[in-house]
């Protein structure tokens, strides 16, 4: 997926949440280029444009993971919630991803494949 798809524009800041091994490197690679700085992590502790948060069937709570997320988003920023492709080990199955953005105060607006191995759906919050 070309990180301009994803909707961050150069010069933003964005956040990655639920780093691990199995993250797709060059994904990460792209958006630190079209937006021209690094990621940064949870301890960030400013704004940021936008979140990228890899997430696996185990993980945790999503519901919980997502409220997280909004804590240094700016209003109009969105989550990109990349998690497993159907058929891959630890999938999530969209319906909980669902359930959980609702609860969130997300909204689901896109899904799609965002690498080989990963989807990525748009999250954005509602109106505050």
């Amino acid at each position: 997926m070309d990180a301009g798809k994803l909707g961050f524009g150069p010069d933003t800041v964005i956040q990655e949440l639920g780093w691990d091994e199995d993250v797709d490197e060059e994904l990460r690679v792209e958006v630190e280029r079209h937006t021209g700085h690094n990621l940064v992590d949870g301890d960030h502790g400013d704004d940021v444009e936008g979140v990228i948060l890899w997430w696996r069937d185990g993980d945790g709570d999503l519901t919980d993971a997502l409220v997280d997320s909004l804590q240094d988003l700016i209003e109009g920023g969105s989550v990109w919630l990349l998690t497993p492709k159907v058929g891959r080990d630890n999938y999530v199955p969209g319906a909980d991803v669902v359930e959980a953005a609702e609860i969130a105060g997300l909204s689901v607006t896109t899904t799609s494949a965002a690498t080989a191995e990963w989807a990525a759906t748009r999250l954005t919050a509602h109106k505050r």
